[in-house]
């Protein structure tokens, strides 16, 4: 009885999780498709390479990642604000570096649809977004 009760509990705990990560997907609007992930030559990193599909004001809450993200915006405009920087606003083909570990957010600022290519060059086996508080 005592197993079944843990057990139950463990599932639930579970189960919260996965709800909660589903619903801030679902919140966010912004489909990420990863394009491709190799390891690169120097060890313990790898790059990774995301297309992002905002719909109309759709963001992204403020994040961090472990390690670098070059942006290039493939549609529409997207601001995007770095912790202790003034936020700017990117059109398409224009670029924009992320220093690894810092804060930031995007949003899609545009009345239409925004698409973004991030290539990130991270520590491999961590998580690729971190959300902040």
């Amino acid at each position: 009885m005592k197993t079944a009760r843990i057990l139950a509990v463990a599932v639930l705990i579970v189960a919260s999780g996965l709800a909660l990560r589903l619903a801030h997907s679902q919140q966010t609007g912004v489909k990420r498709t990863e394009l491709q992930r190799h390891d690169l030559s120097i060890p313990g990193r790898e790059i990774i390479q995301v297309r992002a599909d905002f719909p109309p004001r759709a963001a992204v809450p403020r994040h961090t990642h472990p390690g670098e993200e070059l942006v290039y915006v493939l549609e529409g405009a997207l601001e995007f604000q770095l912790e202790g920087q003034p936020p700017v606003t990117l059109k398409a083909g224009e670029v924009l570096f992320v220093p690894g570990g810092t804060v930031h957010t995007a949003k899609n600022v545009s009345n239409g649809n925004s698409t973004v290519l991030s290539t990130y060059i991270v520590e491999k086996g961590k998580p690729l977004l971190t959300l902040v508080q």
